[in-house]
């Protein structure tokens, strides 16, 4: 059990898969390229849900999705395609599975043009993690000018369910930006990981 008696965010409270992502990854930041990719196409999964929804079935994905291994994602032919259209444990949408093996190509190409995809991605934020002060959650964007740029480089390499919001989401996740409430108190700690 998490020590409910800390100061967070309001989003994850009442939930305690919810809690233990807010107190242990939201806002650490990323450089790994395969875990960089899996949250790309979880943020994607994410779209028009709740976070929630996805991060319950997070095991379940990496399971369908081959370890987000993005060698093997862009390789899928139809038969796999058809077989995760008729798998339970992940969000059986057409366009959200046909868009995760587009954007595991679209991946490919990216590491044909730079070193890696963490040379990519954080090159939005100049490589480095941008702490906000934000005093309530209301007061947090939804995008900003970087999730915009990165929505339209992303869009233009071929990657899908990547707009403006789903990237802020995606770098808030990734600790690109450290969103966390000034009263939480994960704030501080991460902002001195950076």
């Amino acid at each position: 059990m998490l020590n409910s008696s800390k100061n967070r965010c309001i989003w994850p409270l009442g939930d305690e898969v919810y809690l233990k992502y807010h107190d242990e990854e939201w806002g650490v930041p990323v450089y790994d390229d395969q875990e960089l990719f899996e949250m790309l196409i979880l943020e994607g999964a994410q779209a028009g849900l709740s976070w929630i929804t996805i991060l319950k079935r997070r095991k379940n994905y990496r399971i369908a999705y081959d370890g987000f291994d993005p060698t093997v994602m862009a390789a899928w032919n139809d038969s796999k395609i058809i077989s995760l259209y008729a798998n339970k444990d992940i969000i059986r949408n057409r366009l959200k599975i046909m868009a995760a093996r587009g954007n595991a190509r679209a991946y490919m190409k990216v590491l044909e043009e730079f070193t890696s995809f963490r040379e990519f991605i954080w090159s939005f934020v100049n490589y480095k993690p941008i702490t906000n002060f934000w005093k309530s959650w209301d007061k947090t964007p939804a995008k900003t000018k970087e999730s915009e740029n990165m929505s339209k480089e992303l869009k233009a390499r071929g990657f899908q369910f990547v707009g403006p919001t789903i990237c802020y989401a995606y770098m808030q996740a990734i600790g690109m930006v450290n969103d966390h409430i000034t009263s939480c108190f994960r704030h501080s700690e991460i902002a001195n990981l950076n």
